[in-house]
């Protein structure tokens, strides 16, 4: 099939508007696939192809963020696994209930068909939750390590469908091949400790991807998509598995632009499968409710626990491969499948302003939604306790690590850091820092501070995102804070709102990097024989 321009144009334009809009660019895709299909095109070998290649190095990717510790914890898998399983049974219930109502869309409907649909409904979206966590800088934080939690735990049971779905039975050498995936591990991360950054990163990335994972696990007879979300898993640990992902991102997100186009490319809904799409939107309050009741079961803040619900409050690109697998196999009709995909597409249109006015959210009900949080806390979320700090760092990444170190050897042990990653702080209490692990744009942090906190003579505030610094200036302004607030930025434009907003010192890191490399150099190299020309020597 001949790649036509006018797709490529299309999809652009359409992910450029959506995306003005505040929206996923796929939502977009899902759209200029529909206006394809208008002009009489066609999925073909050309799309699907770049479709698979999409999703086998999203799985891979996915799986080198897997962290098998954090997937450990109660709220995680527990409450994902029983999500899914209410959330089946509750939605498997409503789907026969409509085609027992007369539905007419609904009423070709088996038990095993709603199943199948219930369980494809039971996702959210990793491509939508980390994008809004990215935005909104929480990626670390409680709120955002549990959703990505939840996700890893649902792609997991994706995964798994995914491979025992087709019915073929691996060969014999299964055994070999996942007996030898210690062995692989080992060589494979002595390989990426010495390929450099560049394309050979990109092309190891690729090769193991679809060789050492989904091409050998197909060849004995394993699904090759569960190959390649193991490959992943296996180079987690890598201290270089992120810069690996990185490295992937731009090249998984265009590849899986034929993946929402092939959707799309299915045809314009009919008035009845636009009302089936508008009913499986109803019922996301549902799934909503049950995430926020679960996690504050596993002793979560009201606040926590209602930010996670939101992150997760859509349909999952995820469950629409599901559904692909199922239409494939002759279990789902292709309608059902387009019905699914606008669902999805509606679920990002509702779930992106809730997302990014959830704190305001919280604060209008937050009476109504503490009732339901447990009387024992959970471990990350225990009250702050005082100390006697005089200087406080919020974000403790390399330049506050670095100001850290700088103002303990100027004053002493009078240093607080303050991070929402969990491994971050408990990396540097090894090291001996002093920190606190808390999350400072959660108003529960400030409603509950000690009073002696304000007697804190500097703030220092090295969070990358701006938003999240001018809601802590406005909080210690808002607790008669009288002391110094410094802050960094990455845009000389965001001094100026610094500075209107009260900071005291603000200064841009990269410009401020080259006077620090200048400074090191002079006083860690003794032996420059460099003369001042034009200066006064004193």
């Amino acid at each position: 099939m001949h790649f036509d321009p006018l797709v490529i144009v299309l999809a652009f334009g359409c992910g450029y508007l959506v995306s003005r809009l505040g929206l996923p660019p796929l939502v977009g895709y899902l759209l200029a696939g529909f206006a394809l299909s208008t002009q009489g095109y066609a999925s073909g070998p050309a799309i699907q192809g770049i479709a698979e290649i999409g999703v086998t190095i999203l799985l891979f990717t996915i799986g080198l963020k897997l962290r098998i510790r954090s997937l450990l914890r109660p709220e995680v898998w527990a409450g994902a696994s029983l999500h899914m399983l209410l959330t089946v049974a509750l939605f498997s219930a409503g789907l026969m209930g409509l085609t027992a109502a007369g539905f007419s869309f609904f009423s070709d409907l088996d038990l095993n068909t709603a199943l199948l649909i219930a369980f494809a409904l039971s996702f959210s979206s990793t491509v939508f939750a980390v994008k809004i966590l990215e935005e909104s800088g929480r990626s670390s934080s409680l709120n955002g390590r549990t959703a990505i939690g939840v996700l890893i735990i649902q792609d997991i049971f994706a995964v798994l469908f995914l491979a025992f779905s087709t019915g073929k039975l691996p060969t014999a050498w299964a055994l070999a091949v996942l007996g030898s995936l210690p062995v692989a591990r080992w060589l494979f991360m002595r390989i990426l400790n010495r390929i450099g950054h560049g394309e050979l990163q990109v092309l190891f990335g690729f090769f193991l991807a679809f060789v050492a994972g989904a091409w050998a696990f197909d060849l004995v007879g394993l699904k090759a998509d569960l190959g390649a979300l193991i490959m992943g898993m296996l180079l987690a640990p890598h201290a270089r598995a992120n810069d690996l992902a990185k490295s992937l991102y731009s090249i998984k997100d265009f590849l899986l632009v034929g993946f929402f186009l092939e959707i799309g490319l299915a045809g314009l809904p009919s008035m009845e499968t636009l009302n089936a799409a508008l009913l499986l939107t109803l019922a996301l309050p549902v799934k909503v409710t049950l995430f926020f009741l679960l996690f504050t079961r596993f002793r979560l803040k009201a606040r926590t626990s209602l930010i996670t619900s939101l992150n997760l409050a859509n349909y999952s690109e995820f469950g629409l491969i599901v559904g692909g697998l199922a239409a494939a196999n002759g279990w789902l009709s292709r309608e059902w499948l387009l019905a699914m995909a606008i669902a999805l597409s509606i679920s990002f249109i509702l779930a992106s302003p809730l997302n990014r006015t959830a704190d305001s959210l919280f604060e209008a009900i937050h009476d109504i939604l503490e009732r339901f949080e447990t009387v024992e806390r959970h471990p990350d979320e225990e009250p702050f306790q005082a100390g006697t700090w005089q200087i406080a760092i919020l974000g403790m990444g390399r330049v506050g690590m670095g100001a850290y170190d700088y103002f303990t050897d100027k004053f002493g042990p009078v240093v607080l850091g303050i991070d929402q990653n969990a491994y971050t702080v408990d990396s540097q209490l090894e090291q001996g820092r002093q920190l606190l692990l808390a999350d400072v744009t959660d108003p529960d942090f400030w409603r509950k501070l000690p009073p002696e906190l304000p007697e804190l003579k500097l703030y220092v505030l090295t969070m990358p995102k701006l938003e999240s610094q001018l809601y802590v200036i406005k909080k210690l302004k808002e607790r008669g804070f009288q002391g110094n607030i410094a802050a960094m930025a990455q845009y000389d434009d965001e001094l100026t709102l610094l500075r209107e907003a009260g900071v005291h010192t603000a200064f841009n890191v990269f410009a401020e990097a080259g006077v620090g490399l200048g400074s090191h150099i002079c006083r860690e190299a003794q032996s420059l024989q460099i003369k001042p020309v034009g200066k006064d020597e004193a």
